[in-house]
């Protein structure tokens, strides 16, 4: 199996298939010799922030010296963005070979996984053959039945803002998605968080484990990510470390956070006025619409926007737009992708039909803002 037929094999399992659940992903990585127990990780859940705190983290963690695995999704642009040592991602060849050696001892022992269930194997082996020190892993979605949460233990869970998302599987309340997050809190294992939902402080009690609460604010001034809500994503990496690794010194982690990477995330290209930010949620879009009245609050607004269908795009909309805003709605190519015709439909001001960044000139005194899913920023950035 070559990349083109790994990445064949993984879509064909059908990318938006979810099936949350423990048993499969625990059967195949039996059959693997059970890598992820040889693993050091930091595990990490929430709604939103959780792939910057993990980046943050990973940062540090390499420049301290430490043999640091990344596990995250989505990926923009490549597969392989999703598995990472010390920031390199695994290469194409390994990836492929990760991929088929796992869907063949899935085929053989007649084990049915996911996409996510795929990945998250193959990132467990790749980490223990890797022998690395520490992995810093984010949960796929949710956090109790989550794949990611076939471990037995961690040295540290942390647990970033929670809001409404997939409520369709999570729970339709705030109390209910934080009963899934606080899945991952594991016996006699740290825990930190800076909001306090009973259900994360009744799994701390159950499992015996330390509950350290931050406040949400922390100096992002050597931090090399943009957005006012990094705050409080940098104040629980911060209190993570702090907690397993107290040893670590001020210059280490002001060097590590100068050379934090997390594409996408408020990402600011001077020259073309351009911003990339992967919010796809309510709160994300209003930490988004935040971020954008701090640092801009005299440039005019362009949007390009696009979303899927099981989003709450109207709640999105009203958050994020304002009379005067040039607004642009773009259909990707994905069968859950809301038409554009669906979301003229759900906007109270003048839009038009998105077709290319080269059919929006650059303007000196106007922020052209690319939003509204991870998944349509692959083929936005290269048209």
């Amino acid at each position: 199996m070559n990349y083109k037929d790994a990445i064949a094999t993984l879509t064909s399992q059908g990318k938006f298939y979810i099936n949350l659940g423990l048993e499969r992903i625990s059967a195949i990585l039996e059959l693997l010799g059970n890598p992820q127990d040889s693993l050091n990780c930091i595990h990490v859940a929430g709604t939103n922030g959780k792939g910057s705190v993990c980046a943050i983290l990973a940062s540090i963690l390499q420049e301290y010296g430490k043999k640091t695995g990344l596990y995250t999704s989505p990926h923009i642009f490549d597969y392989t963005e999703r598995i990472k040592i010390n920031g390199q991602d695994i290469s194409k060849d390994d990836f492929a070979a990760y991929v088929s050696k796992i869907c063949a001892v899935a085929e053989k022992n007649n084990i049915h996984l996911t996409e996510f269930e795929i990945l998250t194997a193959a990132a467990f082996k790749y980490f223990a053959d890797q022998n690395v020190d520490v992995v810093v892993l984010e949960t796929g979605l949710g956090g109790r039945f989550d794949a990611t949460n076939v471990i037995k233990k961690n040295l540290c869970a942390i647990i970033t803002h929670i809001d409404l998302d997939h409520t369709e599987r999570l729970g339709d309340t705030k109390d209910k998605i934080a009963f899934e997050k606080a899945g991952i809190i594991k016996p006699n294992c740290p825990v930190v968080t800076s909001e306090g939902y009973e259900a994360i402080k009744d799994a701390t009690d159950k499992n015996n484990s330390l509950l350290l609460f931050t406040a949400p604010f922390a100096d992002t001034t050597n931090l090399s990510l943009k957005g006012i809500y990094q705050q409080e994503n940098l104040a629980l990496a911060l209190a993570a470390l702090k907690l397993v690794y107290p040893e670590i010194p001020q210059s280490v982690v002001d060097e590590g956070l100068k050379k934090v990477q997390h594409p996408c995330r408020f990402q600011v290209i001077p020259e073309k006025n351009l911003i990339i930010d992967g919010a796809h949620n309510p709160n994300g879009i209003a930490g988004l619409k935040e971020s954008l009245d701090f640092y801009y609050p005299d440039k005019f607004r362009r949007f390009v926007f696009g979303c899927l269908k099981n989003k709450d795009y109207p709640k999105m909309m009203e958050i994020l737009f304002q009379q005067g805003d040039e607004i642009y709605f773009y259909h990707f190519n994905n069968k859950n992708s809301c038409t554009t015709d669906e979301l003229k439909a759900a906007c109270e001001f003048p839009s038009k039909e998105f077709h290319s960044l080269k059919e929006l000139p650059y303007k000196e005194n106007t922020m052209t803002i690319i939003c509204g899913s991870f998944y349509m920023l692959q083929e936005v950035l290269a048209r």
